[in-house]
């Protein structure tokens, strides 16, 4: 019988082989397996995205349509004239040449709010860098994010690609995952999944870059163009059941608004829940021994949840409010919840608001986004400055925003970085730029800094800071 280290060892070697083959390739033969790959992914975006809904029951498969765009075109125009092999600059002058190279295998996580749409962007950026990439889906989406992974794979073979570019599991353990992440040929773990798991992935010894999970706050400030901006936070809330970890968990206003802009939700379909019901709708939502949110109600529509729930909802209702008054683990609908629920604030004052994102900043979504409806450039500014988010998104749909290329020019991406808040390396969009080594050769300079000036100076112990940043200077 096989064991799961056996396993992980049989498909290490394999992802080894493809790398050094990978590490001849030259810049021309990379791009044309990486453009057949967005190809074939682009074709597939249909058929995909129904085999998701299928198979994951969550979510619009519309919706995911559009995420497989995202992850194949949109990815694809942002990598496609990118330098990923061989030299990448050279300066003569400073005496140093940059030169890329491939990390080696890289394990990819992907979760199964976006099964098919995150295997095809890691797909892409790994193989843009020569790297081998092994999915690991989510036990709940690993039937579509393997037929992902076969439908990229073939396209590579096509174009050129070597043999076990791309692996993938089916039906993996927790076990086998954290065999892979801490094998010893494993190059680097990108992880996209619940917090447990990317903690376990920067736990294995192995280099990591994962995400943290998002609690956005939105501020709607006063200044704000009220409809338009009701009108993208429900597009963006009810985008794909509200499963992408950056769209908007709760809405924050001044008191002095809140009646208008209530009317407003509720004019294009918000549905603002009575107290008992704002319970009954944490019954379901909240997992009662975690605190977090329940698997179970992740990218639900809101009629299943009303229904979950035993509530009568009206007809055309799109999203649920729960309007509350505090931010902690005693308010459960403050934190994360990825369906079409969002918590409701009305505070005293701007400044009162501002505190109270800051607190649902700081409530599990450290590091990831924040946004921010307002024409008063001097409130932007400030909201900015105050907010701890790699993605502060101005009048905009957090959910499309922050994965960017719609309304933005951020990378798009399917792996969001949350900096060290978010316990993550970096703070940005991940992309192929990300998965690359970058080798320095650095050249002996003429004018040698250690002998172009009287170094037995630097004994005297009577010599000021401000002579020897004065002897610096002038000599260099």
């Amino acid at each position: 019988m096989t064991t799961e280290q056996d396993l992980a060892n049989e498909i290490m070697e394999k992802a080894v082989l493809a790398a050094a083959e990978f590490d001849q390739f030259d810049q021309a033969q990379t791009d044309k397996i990486v453009e057949a790959v967005f190809r074939a992914g682009f074709a597939a975006r249909i058929s995909l995205a129904k085999m998701a809904v299928e198979e994951t029951r969550l979510g619009v498969w519309q919706h995911k349509v559009l995420k497989n765009i995202l992850a194949t075109q949109f990815v694809y125009a942002n990598i496609q004239n990118e330098k990923t092999v061989g030299e990448l600059s050279r300066d003569m002058k400073a005496g140093i040449i940059e030169i890329a190279q491939p990390m080696g295998p890289i394990f990819a996580i992907t979760p199964m709010t976006n099964p098919t749409s995150t295997t095809l962007f890691k797909i892409l950026i790994c193989l843009k860098t020569h790297n081998p990439v092994i999915i690991s889906p989510h036990h709940r989406s690993a039937k579509c994010s393997g037929e992902a992974a076969r439908i990229a794979y073939e396209a590579a073979l096509k174009a050129g690609a070597p043999e076990y570019c791309v692996q993938w599991i089916s039906g993996g353990s927790r076990e086998l995952t954290h065999t892979f992440m801490s094998h010893p040929g494993m190059a680097l773990i990108l992880a996209t999944g619940g917090t447990g798991l990317v903690t376990a992935a920067y736990s294995s010894g192995t280099p990591a870059i994962g995400v943290g999970p998002g609690n956005v706050p939105v501020f709607i400030d006063k200044s704000a163009d009220f409809p338009f901006a009701v009108k993208s936070i429900l597009a963006s809330k009810t985008f794909d059941n509200g499963t992408v970890c950056a769209s908007e968990q709760a809405v924050v206003v001044e008191k002095s608004v809140e009646e208008k802009l209530k009317e407003e939700f509720r004019k294009q379909g918000g549905y603002f829940l009575k107290p008992d019901e704002i319970k009954k709708v944490e019954g379901v939502a909240i997992n009662p021994k975690t605190g977090g949110m329940n698997i179970d109600i992740v990218g639900q529509s809101v009629e299943e949840i009303a229904r979950m729930a035993g509530l009568a909802i009206p007809a055309g209702t799109t999203v649920l409010f729960a309007q509350l008054n505090r931010v902690g683990q005693d308010e459960p609908l403050s934190g994360e919840v990825l369906a079409p629920i969002l918590a409701f604030y009305a505070e005293d004052s701007y400044e009162d608001a501002v505190k109270c994102c800051i607190s649902l900043n700081y409530r599990g979504g450290i590091g990831h986004t924040a946004s921010i409806y307002a024409n008063d450039e001097k409130r932007i500014e400030e909201f900015s400055n105050l907010m701890n988010a790699g993605r502060v998104v101005v009048n905009i749909p957090s959910a499309q925003g922050a994965v960017g290329g719609i309304f933005n020019s951020l990378l798009t991406s399917f792996t969001l970085g949350c900096g060290s808040g978010g316990k993550n390396i970096t703070t940005e969009n991940i992309s192929a730029r990300h998965l690359i080594n970058i080798k320095r050769v650095s050249r002996r300079r003429p004018n040698e800094r250690w002998f172009a000036f009287d170094i037995d100076k630097y004994f005297d112990e009577k010599l000021s800071t401000d002579d020897i940043m004065n002897d610096y200077n002038r000599n260099f």
